[in-house]
């Protein structure tokens, strides 16, 4: 190697002698790169929150980096969008593990697992410093797969969701045709309702024609927007069923190692940042669509009575005992959940005033 190259040579193309002519191909190649993401959403606020990732990406690289943002079944449909990135037919995908659950249940304990007493935000801590990432790393490896995640966007917890009349007992939901997805299918399974996984656009057609009985999605926003109002005026907020969720936001591991360092270090804090916006954006949007939901469209909201979350609960305690017994490596997921909610959540149950009192005091 007979010249030094500083960075600004580099970019330009300046051939140098030996090794760095080898490296030349590489960095050319971060010059404008292009990365193709499909998301699992069609419109409305995830498709919103999706590409308000993407902007913090593109912003960010300065032109360098472009993520292509595509809607639902442009490419591959939702439930082939992990073997797609895989196998690089898509540089990137936007959607939920409870999505691709099927390769392994898992997968689910990556933000639709039990309630250890936390909440979506505790879940993302416990992946970033309770060693969540690295068994989730290590679940990619023992599944063969090419891709490289990052997590974001803490969901509040899931309403139990819209039904034909207000439920005021968990005996009238057994045997109630009922939309959901991941391990909350085995849970709600176990309190003896029958579970139609549909992905979200389909939900309300199916309600409306009678294939299921009752549903969940995910929040008021995009309840609302479904038209879930059209078929039920009965819509019960609080549950265990998926009381934590967040995106998982997944890229071909290929195609993200050969990018530059400061590309990939952009790819994972647009996702960290990306998590506050999400919080902060889509809670004020929920809690007025919620209003609207019974202001303008004539639906009884309810609190779910804490004597339903008691048996999903003990649901939870039967599915995870049995999956566990059939997989370790659930198990190792699971017990590692336990010890860090034990200790995070003992401090902010002892430090976190009763801000519903706090509340009532000002509003009623």
């Amino acid at each position: 190697m007979t010249e030094k190259m500083n960075r600004r040579n580099f970019l330009r193309g300046t051939a140098v002698a030996g090794a760095g002519v080898l490296a030349a191909p590489a960095v050319h190649a971060q010059e404008g790169v292009t990365l193709k993401m499909q998301a699992a959403w069609g419109g409305g606020i995830f498709l919103e929150n999706a590409q308000s990732y993407v902007n913090r990406v593109n912003e960010m690289s300065g032109g360098r980096l472009t993520i292509d943002l595509l809607p639902v079944d442009s490419v591959v449909k939702t439930s082939q969008m992990q073997d797609a990135v895989h196998r690089g037919v898509l540089d990137a995908a936007h959607y939920v593990p409870a999505y691709w659950y099927s390769k392994s249940k898992a997968a689910s304990l990556f933000g639709t697992g039990p309630c250890f007493g936390w909440s979506s935000q505790e879940v993302l801590g416990w992946v970033h410093y309770g060693g969540g990432m690295e068994l989730f790393n290590e679940l990619m490896e023992s599944l063969g797969l090419n891709v490289v995640s990052f997590f974001n966007s803490p969901m509040p917890a899931q309403p139990l969701g819209w039904f034909k009349q207000e439920i005021t007992d968990a005996s009238q939901m057994k045997g109630l045709k009922y939309r959901t997805v991941g391990l909350a299918a085995d849970v709600l399974l176990e309190m003896g309702m029958s579970v139609v996984q549909l992905p979200g656009g389909e939900i309300q057609p199916a309600m409306k024609s009678g294939l299921i009985d009752a549903a969940e999605f995910n929040n008021p926003t995009s309840d609302r927007d479904f038209g879930m109002q059209d078929v039920s005026k009965h819509y019960h907020l609080a549950s265990f069923h998926q009381s934590q969720e967040f995106f998982e936001v997944t890229f071909n591991k290929k195609k993200y190692e050969a990018l530059a360092p400061e590309l990939q270090a952009i790819l994972k804090y647009a996702s960290e940042a990306e998590n506050s916006n999400f919080y902060w954006h889509n809670t004020k949007r929920y809690s007025e669509d919620l209003v609207k939901l019974q202001t303008e469209q004539g639906v009884n909201v309810y609190r779910t009575p804490d004597s339903v979350m008691a048996e999903q609960l003990k649901a939870w305690d039967v599915v995870v005992d049995r999956i566990s017994g059939e997989d370790a490596f659930f198990a190792k997921v699971v017990e590692s959940q336990k010890a860090y909610a034990k200790t995070v959540m003992n401090y902010l149950n002892l430090n976190q005033p009763d801000y519903k009192l706090a509340y009532g005091h000002y509003f009623g």
